[in-house]
């Protein structure tokens, strides 16, 4: 069962969400130090990715207005593929400087979503 572009933009933005919660208030040296931390913040970048390729494949007038699009999926294929290779620093400065405007274009398309 497949799901609606509006539901797989929501499953995208919570998982943005949870990695701004995740990360409040910690430093790269405590991301480095907190295995479980990791895990976390690497579960929900492929929850987005695989949101996003999902949106992509259903709704692909709705996923190609999202920025760097195909690096977001590309990112997700590494955490999933190629898990052994993560590096830290990578996920880390995605974290804090690129998901925020993820989050602002998912927050964008789920208002015109609703008022659709």
């Amino acid at each position: 069962m497949g799901h609606t572009p509006e539901k797989l933009l929501w499953d995208a933005k919570v998982a943005t969400d949870r990695i701004f919660r995740f990360i409040a208030g910690k430093s790269f040296g405590d991301y480095l130090d907190d295995e479980m931390l990791r895990a976390a913040v690497e579960r929900q970048f492929e929850i987005i990715g695989e949101a996003l390729t999902s949106l992509k494949r259903t709704a692909p007038d709705i996923a190609n207005q999202i920025p760097e699009l195909s690096r977001i999926i590309a990112f997700r294929n590494v955490l999933i593929h190629e898990y052994a290779a993560v590096d830290n620093r990578l996920v880390w400065g995605v974290a804090e400087g690129k998901l925020e405007d993820l989050r602002s274009s998912l927050d964008r398309l789920l208002a015109e979503a609703k008022r659709s």
